[in-house]
């Protein structure tokens, strides 16, 4: 028995060395490993967070600038429509001027041609009334078979022509 009992005293020692080396180890481990596990699990989640952090606000600042250049784009069209819509104003004008003032110059040519006919309708006419009156003293001589003074021809002349105007 004694026997025995020397070796559970063996056994119960050598319980409590390995207790007392893992009590040790545990500690080292705890101070040595743990600790810097820990650490650099608490660095990695504070740098997960960080970048969480970041890309919200990347993702903010991108939102806000998407919004700015719809803005701006929005501005852009607006200005283009206000462009066009000046050039076809414009456009509209310039046809409405050049109308009028084809219609005007068309007007002038006309004005012009009827006036260049009314002269030239009055040159024909002196030109007959000349034809006419040399004719008529002409004529005139010949059945009376003299010379008319000046003031017979002229009235002779006119009293002619009075009825060649009122028969136009």
């Amino acid at each position: 028995m004694f026997i025995i009992a020397e070796s559970n005293q063996l056994y119960l020692g050598d319980m409590l060395f390995y207790l007392v080396s893992f009590l040790i180890m545990a500690a080292l481990v705890w101070h040595f490993a743990w600790k810097p596990v820990t650490q650099m699990m608490q660095k990695r989640a504070d740098k997960i967070a960080n970048d969480i952090d970041s890309a919200a606000q990347s993702r903010e600042e991108a939102q806000k600038l998407a919004a700015k250049r719809q803005e701006e784009l929005k501005g852009s069209r607006q200005e283009a429509a206000t462009i066009v819509d000046n050039a076809k104003q414009a456009g509209e004008s310039q046809r409405a001027e050049i109308i009028a003032t084809a219609q005007q110059d068309a007007q002038n040519l006309k004005n012009q041609a009827q006036k260049d006919a009314e002269q030239a309708r009055q040159d024909a006419l002196r030109g007959a009334k000349e034809d006419i009156a040399n004719l008529s003293i002409e004529i005139a001589s010949k059945l009376i078979h003299k010379q008319l003074n000046a003031d017979d021809q002229q009235a002779l002349i006119d009293t002619y022509i009075e009825g060649l105007v009122k028969h136009e």
